[in-house]
């Protein structure tokens, strides 16, 4: 909220001609810009890292994927979210079309429009200093043509600040990834189980759980691979079959509920750091590692009873005021001039 600044001279002037009191001499305008300053009522959040990293980049990942370091890989939809993974050292962040139903409260992944992908894209990037930044391509902004989806694909890396995009699709949506990557833009592919389709896989269904599934799998994630993308997902795949795929790949292999053969793992930050009411569904693959949602409920409800019982503010939580200065307001205050 913007604050109207009034100089001291005016104030002082303001209270003479009100009250007749004889002229002091007004305090150093400096002085009160400085009180300002120190007790703003907020702070950015960015805090810079204590010791920083590099900036992780495609050779980075690529000299990761080289030396079998698994690749780690966590999803953000705010700067909070965005700058705790970047702080804690994830190589890279995505922001997942996921956010529909952890940010937005929205039913399904299909909800969400490229102008709110590119909103939340924007703000996690302002936190990510190093990690590599990705953002997902939302349902209905690049499967009608390769040159829609390469549109959708600038203005996410233009406006939304990150270092490339996610897209959904294997064979299918080869073309597309070469449109893409031939203007420059680092692809991430996404095969297996792909959210976005789940109406027309029959819902949240593992997927290469057949000769022929598994054979599917590993035709797309070729296929992407093929097309330029610079490392895939697998969703919702046999250990087995990930594995297998990730060894005849020259990419890294990013899994989500795909076991650890993977060059990399990636998870729902709000699903992993439970922050989430007790009772909601988790997909078989996620491990919580954390109960966010029962210790902020802690300290709300802590909080909630001190304004009840006026324990808070206590007096160390407030801004004290000579003993002379208030006793003159408090005879103004009292007198009948007011």
């Amino acid at each position: 909220m913007a604050q109207r600044i009034i100089r001291p001279q005016t104030l002082h002037k303001t209270i003479q001609s009100a009250f007749s009191l004889t002229p002091v001499a007004a305090p150093r305008p400096v002085a009160i810009l400085q009180c300002q300053i120190r007790h703003s009522s907020h702070s950015p959040l960015g805090t810079p890292l204590a010791a920083p990293r590099k900036k992780v980049t495609i050779p980075t990942l690529q000299s990761l994927y080289k030396m079998d370091e698994p690749i780690t890989m966590m999803t953000a939809h705010d700067f909070p979210s965005g700058h705790v993974a970047d702080h804690a050292g994830m190589d890279m962040i995505l922001v997942g079309d996921s956010l529909a139903m952890v940010a937005l409260g929205m039913e399904d992944t299909s909800e969400v429009v490229l102008e709110e992908m590119i909103l939340h894209c924007r703000s996690v990037a302002r936190a990510t200093k190093a990690a590599f930044t990705i953002g997902d391509l939302p349902m209905g902004s690049y499967e009608i043509a390769p040159e829609q989806a390469l549109e959708s694909a600038i203005r996410v890396v233009k406006e939304g600040r990150v270092q490339g995009i996610k897209l959904e699709g294997g064979l299918d949506m080869a073309p597309t990834i070469e449109r893409i990557t031939r203007a420059g833009i680092p692809v991430l592919g996404h095969v297996g189980l792909t959210p976005q389709r789940q109406n027309a896989l029959g819902g949240f269904r593992v997927q290469g759980k057949t000769t022929l599934g598994a054979l599917k799998v590993l035709e797309d994630a070729e296929a992407v691979q093929a097309a330029g993308c610079f490392a895939v997902v697998l969703e919702a795949v046999p250990a087995e079959v990930a594995s297998l795929v990730t060894k005849k790949l020259k990419i890294p292999t990013i899994g989500i509920g795909a076991g650890n053969g993977c060059s990399g793992q990636v998870l729902v930050q709000v699903d992993m750091s439970g922050n989430f009411p007790p009772g909601r569904f988790l997909p078989k693959f996620v491990k919580q590692y954390g109960d966010v949602w029962g210790e902020s409920m802690k300290a709300i409800q802590a909080y909630r009873a001190d304004v009840k019982s006026r324990a808070y503010p206590a007096p160390e939580h407030t801004y004290p005021m000579p003993a002379k200065e208030l006793a003159e307001f408090e005879n103004l205050v009292n007198s009948k001039a007011i």
